[in-house]
């Protein structure tokens, strides 16, 4: 079938649909492959409960005409979400980095939302599943799309930004993540800077951060929408101590919001900038940045009567985990416990990754210090960091109740989920 009759289906249905446990009335299903699966077993099982198209890529498995037989049904659903782009016509903001992406991405949502219909990546579905997802749940109503994309490999920023082909676009910044993928922090660096190549070469605007001198090798490009502390941006910013919350000023405006962490405040700045290009009002962009309340395991503040705990669990990387260490360390709030989990995909860095961080929090000003996982097991340190090889060893070992003050950081990457730390406080 060509990729406009497809289309055409799709412009009939309720969406998309993936997964048969939660099909959508009157949605196309299409039927997806891994490693240990096969969608396509379970494509009459998605007509039986509601979907009027199945899309499979094993012919055995058709029972009528409801079954669509593609080659490819993942490279059908790619290049679908592409056409479906392109017959919306509308602006594609795209986003990726290390750090902040997704908070970014709310941010900017949050702001762009007072002018505009918005539709923007849910969650974290920000690869090749996702970003064809995201692109397909934008309709006529749609003004603006906002594109998160993911990688932990080169070349996969290139081809997301291939499909979403973006208008505009912003890297938060170049850490320490995926360093087994990449092989590198340079691969990092020339990975995520796949979205701005895409958009030079495409004459697309590129939104900077002046302060990132990695970004600014950049400034030779003509369209750029700029942010900074200095060298005369666009978008002049001030970045102020407020408390434990990030907080900016811009245009006469203090901004102050309710995300942990000063390292905050350059998203609070992109978000400002990017609403301040689509001409949104001063006034409103202020109040969608203090308004917004971060949730998913990212930056979560948890208050209990004397004790705050500061839940950063949904991921974790060198760079992330420096920046929430001192951002602990800067709290006023004593007395201060880390609850720190593995960094996964560090490849042979992992080692001298974890060493390296568990020493740091060696000379630390933090009180106590537990770490967890093969790798911070690993690590050498004194008597005064508490290792665990697994989060059950932890949680054998813990009292429960034994914190009841100061504040508590919960750090570790998604594979640990450290949230469960949750039930012993």
């Amino acid at each position: 079938m060509k990729i406009e009759d497809l289309h055409k289906l799709f412009l009939e249905s309720k969406g998309v649909s993936t997964d048969t446990r939660k099909i959508k009335e009157g949605s196309m299903f299409f039927a997806l492959k891994g490693e240990n699966f096969n969608a396509n077993e379970f494509a009459e099982q998605a007509l039986q409960k509601g979907a009027i198209y199945a899309i499979i890529d094993e012919e055995k498995y058709s029972r009528g005409e409801n079954f669509i037989l593609v080659k490819n049904v993942l490279k059908a659903l790619q290049e679908l979400a592409s056409f479906h782009r392109n017959y919306l016509g509308i602006p594609i903001i795209g986003l990726t980095g290390s750090n902040g992406k997704t908070t970014t991405k709310e941010l900017i949502n949050a702001a762009l939302s007072k002018k505009y219909n918005t539709m923007a990546t849910l969650g974290n579905l920000n690869n090749h599943i996702g970003v064809p997802l995201t692109l397909l749940a934008m309709n006529k109503e749609t003004e603006i799309g906002i594109v998160e994309m993911g990688a932990n490999h080169r070349k996969e920023i290139a081809f997301l930004s291939r499909m979403a082909q973006p208008d505009y676009g912003y890297i938060t910044n170049f850490g320490k993540a995926h360093l087994e993928g990449f092989g590198g922090v340079e691969g990092v660096i020339k990975g995520k800077s796949e979205l701005y190549e895409y958009l030079k070469a495409n004459e697309k605007t590129i939104f900077l951060n002046l302060d990132d001198p990695i970004q600014k090798k950049h400034l030779s490009y003509q369209k750029i929408y700029s942010f900074g502390s200095d060298e005369k941006p666009d978008v002049p910013v001030e970045y102020l101590q407020a408390g434990n919350f990030a907080a900016i000023r811009v245009a006469g405006y203090e901004i102050n919001s309710k995300l942990i962490g000063s390292y905050n405040g350059k998203n609070m700045a992109a978000a400002y900038t990017i609403a301040d290009y689509f001409e949104v009002a001063p006034e409103e962009i202020k109040k969608a940045l203090e308004n917004y309340i971060p949730g998913n395991n990212r930056s979560q503040v948890i208050n209990r009567e004397n004790l705050t705990i500061i839940l950063d669990a949904y991921n974790a990387n060198p760079t992330s985990m420096a920046a929430a260490i001192e951002n602990l360390e800067a709290m006023p709030q004593r007395p201060k416990t880390a609850i720190l989990g593995d960094m996964f995909e560090m490849g042979e860095s992992s080692k001298a990754e974890h060493q390296e961080l568990a020493e740091r929090l060696q000379k630390g000003s933090i009180d106590s210090v537990y770490i967890i996982g093969e790798a911070f097991y690993g690590t050498s340190t004194d008597s005064r960091i508490k290792k665990y090889r697994t989060f059950e060893d932890f949680s054998a070992d813990y009292s429960s109740g034994s914190i009841d003050n100061g504040v508590v950081l919960i750090k570790g990457s998604r594979g640990m989920a450290l949230e469960r730390a949750l039930e012993f406080i």
